[in-house]
Protein backbone atom coordinates (compact mmCIF):
# COMPACT_ATOMS: atom_id res chain seq x y z
CA UNK A 1 0.00 0.00 0.00
CA UNK A 2 2.57 2.40 0.72
CA UNK A 3 4.29 2.41 -2.70
CA UNK A 4 0.40 3.30 -4.22
CA UNK A 5 -0.07 5.68 -1.39
CA UNK A 6 3.59 7.41 -2.30
CA UNK A 7 2.68 7.96 -5.92
CA UNK A 8 -0.61 9.53 -5.10
CA UNK A 9 1.06 12.16 -2.72
CA UNK A 10 4.00 12.43 -4.99
CA UNK A 11 1.47 14.94 -7.45
CA UNK A 12 0.31 16.95 -4.53
CA UNK A 13 2.53 19.93 -2.30
CA UNK A 14 0.76 18.10 1.35
CA UNK A 15 -0.92 21.43 1.99
CA UNK A 16 -4.71 20.54 3.97
CA UNK A 17 -6.10 22.48 0.89
CA UNK A 18 -5.98 19.12 -0.88
CA UNK A 19 -7.72 16.91 1.29
CA UNK A 20 -10.53 15.82 -1.25
CA UNK A 21 -8.76 15.26 -4.42
CA UNK A 22 -5.98 13.27 -2.60
CA UNK A 23 -9.01 11.28 -1.20
CA UNK A 24 -10.95 10.98 -4.33
CA UNK A 25 -7.76 9.66 -5.74
CA UNK A 26 -7.09 7.00 -3.19
CA UNK A 27 -9.97 6.40 -3.45
CA UNK A 28 -9.95 5.72 -7.13
CA UNK A 29 -6.25 3.47 -6.49
CA UNK A 30 -8.01 1.17 -4.00
CA UNK A 31 -11.82 1.45 -5.00
CA UNK A 32 -12.56 2.94 -1.39
CA UNK A 33 -10.83 3.97 1.38
CA UNK A 34 -8.78 1.73 3.61
CA UNK A 35 -7.80 2.41 7.25
CA UNK A 36 -3.62 2.49 6.79
CA UNK A 37 -4.51 4.77 3.42
CA UNK A 38 -6.69 7.56 5.53
CA UNK A 39 -4.36 7.17 7.85
CA UNK A 40 -1.40 8.18 5.77
CA UNK A 41 -3.41 11.14 4.27
CA UNK A 42 -3.83 12.68 7.24
CA UNK A 43 -0.31 12.69 8.12
CA UNK A 44 0.58 14.04 4.47
CA UNK A 45 -1.58 16.84 4.90
CA UNK A 46 -0.74 17.39 8.25
CA UNK A 47 -4.58 16.52 9.97
CA UNK A 48 -5.83 14.81 13.14
CA UNK A 49 -7.28 11.36 11.40
CA UNK A 50 -10.48 12.60 13.02
CA UNK A 51 -10.88 15.23 11.09
CA UNK A 52 -10.00 13.37 7.68
CA UNK A 53 -12.40 10.85 8.39
CA UNK A 54 -15.22 13.60 9.10
CA UNK A 55 -14.33 15.49 5.20
CA UNK A 56 -14.80 11.97 3.86
CA UNK A 57 -17.43 10.53 5.78
CA UNK A 58 -19.33 13.90 5.02
CA UNK A 59 -19.63 12.66 1.01
CA UNK A 60 -21.50 10.69 -0.11
CA UNK A 61 -18.75 9.77 -2.64
CA UNK A 62 -16.24 8.44 -0.24
CA UNK A 63 -16.89 4.70 0.78
CA UNK A 64 -14.93 2.73 3.47
CA UNK A 65 -15.76 -1.11 2.20
CA UNK A 66 -14.51 -2.53 -0.90
CA UNK A 67 -16.32 -2.24 -3.80
CA UNK A 68 -17.02 -4.95 -5.96
CA UNK A 69 -15.07 -5.97 -9.64
CA UNK A 70 -18.85 -5.30 -11.35
CA UNK A 71 -20.90 -1.92 -10.34
CA UNK A 72 -25.01 -3.06 -10.33
CA UNK A 73 -26.79 0.12 -10.03
CA UNK A 74 -30.79 -0.03 -10.02
CA UNK A 75 -32.57 3.56 -10.97
CA UNK A 76 -34.73 4.21 -8.84
CA UNK A 77 -35.95 7.29 -10.35
CA UNK A 78 -39.86 8.32 -11.14
CA UNK A 79 -40.34 6.52 -14.43
CA UNK A 80 -38.52 3.17 -12.79
CA UNK A 81 -40.37 3.46 -9.70
CA UNK A 82 -43.88 3.53 -11.10
CA UNK A 83 -42.81 0.91 -13.67
CA UNK A 84 -41.60 -1.87 -10.96
CA UNK A 85 -38.09 -0.80 -10.09
CA UNK A 86 -38.31 -2.33 -6.35
CA UNK A 87 -39.15 -5.40 -7.53
CA UNK A 88 -35.91 -5.66 -9.92
CA UNK A 89 -33.88 -4.20 -6.75
CA UNK A 90 -35.25 -7.37 -4.80
CA UNK A 91 -34.64 -9.64 -7.65
CA UNK A 92 -31.46 -8.23 -7.47
CA UNK A 93 -31.13 -8.97 -4.28
CA UNK A 94 -32.11 -12.30 -3.96
CA UNK A 95 -29.34 -13.31 -6.81
CA UNK A 96 -26.43 -11.85 -5.51
CA UNK A 97 -27.67 -12.57 -1.67
CA UNK A 98 -26.73 -8.41 -1.12
CA UNK A 99 -28.66 -5.87 0.11
CA UNK A 100 -28.38 -2.03 -1.73
CA UNK A 101 -24.77 -0.45 -0.47
CA UNK A 102 -23.34 -4.10 -0.09
CA UNK A 103 -20.60 -5.64 -1.81
CA UNK A 104 -21.15 -10.12 -2.35
CA UNK A 105 -18.16 -11.88 0.18
CA UNK A 106 -16.23 -12.76 -3.37
CA UNK A 107 -16.11 -8.87 -3.81
CA UNK A 108 -17.33 -9.50 -7.35
CA UNK A 109 -20.63 -7.26 -7.43
CA UNK A 110 -21.28 -3.93 -5.40
CA UNK A 111 -25.13 -3.25 -5.55
CA UNK A 112 -26.26 0.53 -5.47
CA UNK A 113 -28.95 2.18 -6.17
CA UNK A 114 -29.28 5.60 -8.11
CA UNK A 115 -31.97 8.67 -8.25
CA UNK A 116 -31.81 8.32 -11.59
CA UNK A 117 -29.81 7.30 -14.40
CA UNK A 118 -31.53 8.78 -17.11
CA UNK A 119 -33.04 5.91 -19.35
CA UNK A 120 -36.64 6.96 -18.26
CA UNK A 121 -38.29 5.90 -21.53
CA UNK A 122 -36.31 2.28 -20.81
CA UNK A 123 -37.68 2.46 -17.55
CA UNK A 124 -37.06 0.41 -15.17
CA UNK A 125 -33.77 0.30 -15.92
CA UNK A 126 -30.30 -1.27 -14.60
CA UNK A 127 -26.72 -0.60 -15.32
CA UNK A 128 -23.78 -3.42 -14.95
CA UNK A 129 -20.17 -1.60 -15.19
CA UNK A 130 -21.33 0.66 -18.16
CA UNK A 131 -23.62 -1.63 -19.92
CA UNK A 132 -27.75 -0.73 -19.84
CA UNK A 133 -30.59 -3.02 -19.29
CA UNK A 134 -34.02 -1.72 -19.93
CA UNK A 135 -37.46 -2.36 -20.04
CA UNK A 136 -37.04 -5.24 -17.17
CA UNK A 137 -39.07 -7.46 -15.62
CA UNK A 138 -38.11 -10.02 -12.62
CA UNK A 139 -38.45 -12.98 -14.85
CA UNK A 140 -35.67 -11.35 -17.71
CA UNK A 141 -33.56 -10.02 -14.44
CA UNK A 142 -33.52 -13.59 -13.50
CA UNK A 143 -32.51 -13.87 -17.11
CA UNK A 144 -29.64 -11.69 -16.36
CA UNK A 145 -28.69 -13.41 -13.41
CA UNK A 146 -28.12 -16.52 -14.66
CA UNK A 147 -25.52 -14.88 -17.29
CA UNK A 148 -23.84 -13.43 -14.62
CA UNK A 149 -23.48 -16.79 -12.74
CA UNK A 150 -25.70 -15.39 -9.81
CA UNK A 151 -29.35 -17.19 -9.71
CA UNK A 152 -32.40 -16.07 -7.16
CA UNK A 153 -31.63 -18.04 -4.03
Amino acid sequence: MEDRLKEVFSKYKGNNTELIPILQEVQEVYTYLPEDAMRGVAKFVHLPESRVYAVASFFAQFRFTPMGRNKVTVCRGTACHVRGAKRILEEIERGLGIKDEETTEDLEYTLETAACIGCCALAPTIVINDETYGKLTPAEMQKILKEMGRSAK
